[in-house]
């Protein structure tokens, strides 16, 4: 860690010339992506265009069984479970993220999470063949396992891999994944394609066939190298895998800036949950992910998709037509958060968690006041413009960059747990809504919107004041602008100090005397 006030001089000095992404990294990115965010996005939004469908075949089923058919209420109960299983079973992947990735590592997590897509992959396809509706619905929970698991394992993996100046952009990528799953879902879901009678069940089961190429291409790119260096002890691995990630040779100062990050995991020591939430040092970072984790979920995106085909069919649109509408709305989806990609490096992470919460909590309050007043000229339409606006608003900023974030604010040794933290909360969030807005709408209308309002703005508040700009900072400059709003920071440079004489001395003469031998 650099003194204090002074921090970007060194920075500056040593800083080596940025280069673009390499094809290595391109691929690993794609690779991990695909394979994981891309089922995540898919699985949310592939039983929206079936549903009639599979409720028949419920139906059915149970005639065959029983002789008599399901009464409305055990027909509620049941796609209830089929829907709401999905992002329990994401809560449970979420708790499984720490263990995980520190016995198995962040590749090899997300291999073995391919067994929790590709096997219920499989039982759902054969699910109508084989009469049986239970296991879809358990199979559900499974597949949000993956997903659970897959939403905090990639960001991570690849926002250790990425430098610093395309961490951002990176980041970003797995969010996009998510809304060209969202999309595809959509598009196949579509009546003509594979939304109907006999296609539901393949629908279902083309969520294992991007698990099964990543399965098969994953291994043969590297491991995260902070994973090998800091928490292996692995320097050559280390030092090899960051070659071929940054196609060059000259990687000490990466090198150098990890092993700054090992002699602070080492004061610290690994963390736990139990931990991360009674160590003061780590306090604002922990309030901060959990803000917007909350702030991500419960300003109502999920609810807005939800309430979009009535907001759609009461500006006129035809009902045959509505599926169109909503994929034009994925469509408009993926391409914002596509532009987040390339605007995150220039405009920083703050302004579009800002900008991201901003729009949405304009595009409700607008929305409420549309639908209230929907019988006048005109009205229908701003509804339909809100929708969108709002979509726009999550794609940039809210969706994409709270995970960024987690990478950022949170050290090697703290990282697991992090995700952990937040991944359970955007699960229990998502939950949450799912359950709980079909309610608030039926209780309060169109004036549900003013919560997921009131929601944002709180988030942007709490943003303006307590989150930093992480841009192209390196983690050890982002630990100690935190260290500062923890008041930790005179702790932690003295803790440095007695670190840096007792063990970076020693590790860097170590280092010597071996390059001496070698030549």
């Amino acid at each position: 860690m650099k003194p204090h006030g002074k921090e970007e001089e060194p920075a500056q000095a040593s800083s080596p010339p940025k280069k673009g992404m390499t094809v290595v990294l391109a691929l690993v990115t794609l690779i991990a992506a695909f394979g994981s965010s891309f089922q995540y996005g898919y699985n949310v939004s592939v039983i929206n265009s079936p549903a009639s469908f599979m409720k028949v075949f419920y139906n059915e089923t149970y005639e065959k069984r029983y002789g008599e058919y399901l009464d409305d209420d055990l027909e509620r109960i049941l796609w209830s479970l089929t829907v709401s299983f999905f992002p329990l079973g994401g809560f449970f992947g979420s708790l499984m993220v720490g263990p995980m990735v520190n016995r198995c590592g962040r590749k090899g997590t997300l291999l073995i999470n391919n067994v929790f897509s590709i096997i219920p992959a499989i039982l759902m396809g054969c699910s109508k063949v084989a009469k049986t509706f239970e296991v879809i619905i358990v199979c559900r929970i499974i597949i949000g396992i993956c997903a659970g698991l897959s939403s905090n394992v990639v960001p991570m993996y690849l926002g250790e891999m990425s430098p610093k100046h395309l961490r951002g952009a990176v980041g970003v990528v797995p969010q996009l994944f998510i809304t060209i799953g969202i999309l595809a879902a959509q598009i196949l879901g579509m009546r003509m394609i594979l939304g109907s009678t006999e296609g539901w069940p393949v629908l279902l089961g083309l969520t294992g066939v991007p698990a099964a190429l990543q399965l098969l291409l994953l291994p043969l790119f590297p491991e995260s190298p902070r994973y090998l260096l800091i928490q292996k002890g692995d320097e050559e691995g280390a030092r090899a895998a960051l070659k071929r990630l940054r196609g060059r040779d000259e990687v000490e100062d990466e090198m150098e800036e990890m092993r700054e990050e090992d002699l602070a995991e080492k004061a610290e020591g690994r963390m736990s949950l139990l931990t991360l939430f009674t160590y003061r040092g780590l306090r604002w970072q922990l309030i901060s992910i959990i803000v917007m984790m909350m702030g991500q979920q419960l300003s109502g995106v999920n609810a807005v998709y939800y309430y979009a085909d009535q907001i759609y069919a009461k500006a006129g649109v035809e009902e045959n037509d509505v599926q169109f509408v909503t994929a034009g709305t994925g469509a408009v989806n993926v391409v914002m958060t596509l532009l987040a990609v390339f605007i995150v490096e220039a405009l920083g992470r703050r302004v579009l968690l800002l900008a991201g919460f901003g729009i949405c909590c304009v595009a409700c309050a607008v929305l409420t006041v549309a639908l209230n007043l929907k019988d006048i000229a005109g009205m229908p339409y701003l509804s339909i413009a809100c929708v969108i606006s709002y979509v726009i608003g999550h794609a940039i900023g809210a969706s994409p960059i709270p995970s960024v974030m987690i990478i950022e604010m949170f050290l090697q040794s703290s990282r697991p747990a992090a995700f952990m933290v937040g991944g359970s909360v955007h699960w229990l969030s998502n939950f949450t809504v799912g359950l709980v807005f079909p309610f608030m709408e039926q209780g309060l209308g169109a004036f549900c919107f003013l919560i997921f309002c009131g929601i944002c703005l709180v988030t942007v508040i709490y943003i303006y004041f307590i989150v930093p700009e992480t841009k192209n900072k390196t983690f050890m400059e982002i630990n100690q602008i935190m260290a500062k709003r923890n008041g930790t920071e005179e702790e932690a440079n003295k803790e440095e100090l007695k670190d840096f004489t007792a063990v970076s001395v020693p590790y860097s003469k170590k280092v010597e005397g071996e390059r001496n031998c070698a030549l």
